[in-house]
């Protein structure tokens, strides 16, 4: 056992060490572009770009993160009181390639994907706008992933990850619960069981910045919700220390109607487990065909009751 000098010492080293990897990510997120490193120089096997979104840089004063689609955060931020809110948080901005930021509330643009091809395309080719430092890979069984993907959803995220930390981005990865239909669990249950019977979200946690719990299907019931991403974030953090979990949360996904005090109960329920939110509010549409009116007003409502 080591003397107690020398326990000191080395504790002193590890806060020191924190302290400046704390220093380095923060100013990355705040645009401090003067000591970034220019794209197109890879990061060494395993590390994560300068930019990336580590918990700590996600919760300013511990307050969650939150990430919306361009739409979604023009229609919660029109309310006053909401703005304000957000304005004192982490407030991260989803896009599809080629459209143009809002950057309410000092949003930061990410540029969602969903499949390693178009991410791949998009990044190497320059197409996403100023100041973008994370992107979003997206993979569902949908039209819109290849079947492959699908099927290995690990291994297709860590080719993610290598495009997007390859130009200094931070990789995003929201991997949805129905991927558990293509893959073999004699068990069944629930999908939101088999994705963490499966070890789903600690092999894409090893190979992401960002772990996105697609858990919004749970949201009416505040104890299951929070069941799964206490789970599911306990063994992303197991194979990753260093990921930051963000949580789904929809005003109208399918099925019976969603209120916003459900919202509010399933924040709560998870506040200390996840380090943000992904509140979406969807159209319906080739990506929701089966999602219910979008309920803005919802959003809105619980925003105002956690911010």
């Amino acid at each position: 056992m080591a003397s107690r000098p020398g326990r000191l010492l080395a504790a002193a080293a590890r806060e020191v060490c924190g302290a400046a990897v704390l220093t380095a990510v923060t100013c990355a997120l705040a645009s401090c572009s003067a000591s970034s490193p220019p794209r197109g120089h890879a990061s060494p096997p395993g590390s994560s770009p300068s930019g990336a979104f580590t918990p700590a840089a996600l919760t300013p004063g511990g307050r969650p993160a939150w990430m919306l689609t361009r739409t979604a955060l023009t229609q919660v931020a029109s309310e006053p009181a909401v703005l304000a809110g957000l304005q004192r948080s982490r407030v991260l901005e989803i896009l599809p390639t080629g459209q143009k930021p809002l950057a309410v509330a000092g949003a930061q643009p990410v540029v969602t994907f969903s499949s390693i091809s178009e991410l791949d395309q998009a990044v190497s080719g320059g197409q996403l706008p100023a100041g973008t430092r994370a992107v979003l890979y997206d993979p569902e069984v949908w039209a819109f992933t290849p079947r492959g993907e699908q099927l290995d959803p690990a291994g297709a995220a860590g080719r993610a990850r290598d495009i997007a930390h390859a130009h200094r981005l931070a990789l995003i990865v929201a991997p949805a619960l129905n991927l558990t239909t293509v893959r073999a669990d004699p068990a069944g249950g629930p999908r939101w069981r088999q994705f963490l019977r499966l070890g789903l979200a600690g092999a894409i946690a090893k190979v992401s910045d960002v772990l996105e719990l697609q858990a919004q299907s749970l949201e009416r019931d505040p104890s299951t919700y929070a069941t799964f991403v206490r789970d599911a974030a306990a063994q992303a953090r197991a194979a990753n220390p260093r990921v930051a979990i963000l949580a789904g949360l929809s005003t109208n996904p399918p099925g019976a109607e969603v209120t916003s005090r459900q919202l509010t109960a399933a924040i709560h329920a998870t506040r200390g487990i996840a380090d943000g939110y992904w509140l979406n509010i969807p159209g319906r549409g080739p990506r929701c065909p089966t999602c219910n009116s979008p309920r803005p007003d919802v959003g809105r409502v619980a925003l105002r009751a956690v911010l």
